[in-house]
């Protein structure tokens, strides 16, 4: 097995653990999951969608940074919606698709990198895993439900395979209906 095999295993066998562990009843705690998946030195967590968007979703069109900044994210998120993953939301380990040696790159990074200045993602080492997921999701507000598949990449993985950066892509059209004003 060649180096760029066991680093391609590590990064699918990672991400495929983080996704499992949202799947319990008894969802880890959110510092946790940092601490068991993440790199110990500012992580980060993005859902992308428009930033008009933020008023009703305010966990949106944001970078969350650093473990305090990740754990705003998942507070901001449990406020706003529930998730309801089960055994079908991620396909196998092989569904995973991995590209161990690419480099991540966010388009703040490209932006600072034109800047001048360095950001920190750009500190971990190569690799992106993306996965495509299904779930049921539900307003704590108005406790209405919607079902959508969605896209996690994952990225800026240190030499041990921990996750640098979470992204997230979704349905904003459904979730901002669902939640109301």
């Amino acid at each position: 097995m060649t180096s760029s095999q066991s680093r391609e295993q590590l990064l699918r066998a990672t991400c495929h653990e983080f996704c499992f562990a949202l799947m319990h009843d008894d969802l880890p705690n959110p510092a946790d999951l940092l601490t068991r998946f993440f790199v110990s030195t500012n992580p980060q967590i993005t859902e992308h969608r428009p930033s008009w968007a933020t008023s009703r979703l305010p966990f949106l069109s944001k970078t969350f940074s650093g473990k305090d900044g990740c754990l705003e994210y998942f507070s901001i998120l449990a406020a706003t919606l529930s998730m309801n993953m089960t055994a079908s939301t991620f396909p196998g380990k092989e569904g995973f698709i991995v590209d161990a040696e690419s480099q991540y790159s966010t388009s703040t990074e490209v932006d600072r990198a034109d800047s001048g200045k360095a950001d920190a993602v750009g500190a971990h080492g190569k690799g992106q895993v993306s996965v495509v997921g299904k779930a049921e999701f539900a307003s704590i507000k108005t406790r209405r439900c919607w079902k959508e598949h969605f896209i996690y990449r994952f990225g800026a993985f240190d030499k041990d395979g921990e996750i640098g950066h979470r992204e997230i892509w979704a349905d904003p059209l459904s979730a901002w209906d669902v939640v109301g004003e």
